[in-house]
């Protein structure tokens, strides 16, 4: 509000018609920015929506500002009326009509009945005015100022009545199917993790959709430094999880769909995988007996027996699938498949350390007979010493039960034996003959 005063010197007739021109301008683009607001799509939908919250709080406090605005615009537009009808009085308007003309252009000419700049009620620090005064170009100042705040309230509203009920309809339309295909699968609540995820996002997208349309400002992020009408964006962060979780909900989904549909295949790999380990465990307790047989002075790891707990598991997979049951079978398979393999692994390390010691008596033959066939090259088959000690070490390790260790040292005596046989005689006037044998 700008203090009361004289308008200045007396406009002459150039300077008044000029003025009018403007205001003319300035009256019409008031005007189409108005109406433009009374049917924005958003501002019918405020009027017609039943709104909480800070929505239901800034619209009445907007209402009121669009109520001043048009008593403004009206009064705005009496004061240009009267200024035309003094300015067509004469072609060639006289000093007294120019100076009506100035106070009418210039001055506190406009007088608008009760209200305040905000619409708002009286203040509290006193009463409201009945009536305030204003220049032309004041008011224009006062009325782009409600214009502005009226409409970035209503463009706030309508983006994101815009943006998020529609988002929120296609993911629920994606909800709905995806509990569908849940339910076909027995993903159900109660029974399942992502049932119970399901019923959740149920409620919350539901329960969100209702605050979105009653109370839409709760979900406007005002543009931080824009002084734009509608600066600013849609909170989607609670839309966003949600549909984040649908998604890790729909992974799992397709998960047990893909279980349903190699389920087969994955269970007769399961029953292979635990009958060869059931096989290399009979061989392994057979070899065992045979080792404890035919091997002295050895310690043989004893055998465990087959895994029943993974062949009671398997049979419940089984009975999983004829059921339909895919939900428990998908984290049932994923176990199976990884204990399957560590009981193959396990038993093939114990049919091999059962083993062992048949693998160092079969060496030990294999050594033995490597070195008397090297022997008979050589021309030493018919070698007394080399003879006995063949004959030694051959009872020890073809008879039962072989002591591994005293047949080892048999071998070894033999080995050296014919080490000193093969060395190469060095004549009597070299050095001392060279008595490095093979080893």
């Amino acid at each position: 509000m700008s203090v009361t005063g004289p308008p200045g010197p007396v406009m002459d007739r150039d300077e008044v018609d000029r003025a009018l021109a403007r205001l003319d301008a300035e009256h019409e683009a008031i005007e189409t920015s108005l109406l433009a607001l009374q049917d924005h799509a958003g501002r019918r939908l405020l009027e017609g929506a039943r709104l909480t919250g800070v929505t239901e709080e800034r619209w009445a406090a907007t209402e009121n500002r669009i109520t001043l605005l048009w008593a403004y615009f009206d009064a705005y537009a009496g004061a240009l009326r009267t200024a035309h009808e003094v300015r067509e009085r004469r072609r060639w308007p006289s000093r007294d009509d120019l100076a009506e003309l100035t106070e009418l252009l210039r001055g506190e000419s406009v007088t608008v009945a009760g209200g305040t700049s905000s619409g708002a009620s009286s203040s509290i620090t006193g009463p409201a005015r009945l009536t305030e005064r204003f220049t032309l170009e004041e008011l224009v100042t006062r009325m782009n100022d409600l214009y502005a705040h009226s409409l970035d309230m209503v463009v706030a509203a309508d983006a994101v009545w815009s943006a998020l009920p529609a988002r929120i309809d296609l993911l629920a339309a994606e909800l709905a199917r995806t509990r569908q295909l849940a339910h076909s699968v027995g993903v159900r609540p109660g029974e399942h993790p992502s049932g119970d995820d399901l019923e959740r996002i149920t409620r919350t997208l539901t329960a969100l959709r209702e605050q979105v349309v009653s109370d839409p400002l709760a979900f406007w992020v005002p543009a931080q430094g824009s002084s734009a009408p509608g600066g600013g964006r849609p909170a989607t962060d609670r839309y966003d999880r949600e549909a984040r979780a649908l998604e890790e909900v729909r992974r799992e989904i397709d998960a047990v769909l893909t279980v349903r549909q190699d389920a087969e295949a994955r269970l007769g790999k399961l029953r292979d995988v635990l009958s060869r380990a059931d096989r290399t465990l009979a061989e392994a307790r057979s070899a065992r007996g045979e080792v404890l047989a035919k091997i002295a002075a050895s310690e043989v790891p004893a055998v465990s027996g087959p895994p029943t707990a993974l062949q009671e598991q398997l049979a419940t997979a089984a009975e999983y699938r004829r059921h339909g049951q895919w939900h428990r079978l998908s984290p049932l398979l994923e176990s199976l498949e990884q204990k399957a393999e560590d009981e193959l692994m396990r038993a093939r390390e114990s049919l091999g350390a059962v083993t062992a010691p048949l693998a160092v008596r079969a060496e030990l033959r294999g050594r033995l007979d490597a070195y008397k066939a090297k022997v008979a090259r050589h021309g030493h088959a018919e070698d007394p010493l080399l003879i006995e000690r063949y004959d030694a070490a051959r009872r020890m390790l073809w008879s039962a039960p072989c002591d591994l260790r005293v047949a080892e040292q048999a071998v070894l005596r033999y080995q050296q034996a014919a080490a000193e046989v093969l060395a190469p005689r060095v004549p009597q006037q070299g050095g001392p003959a060279d008595r490095t044998g093979e080893s």
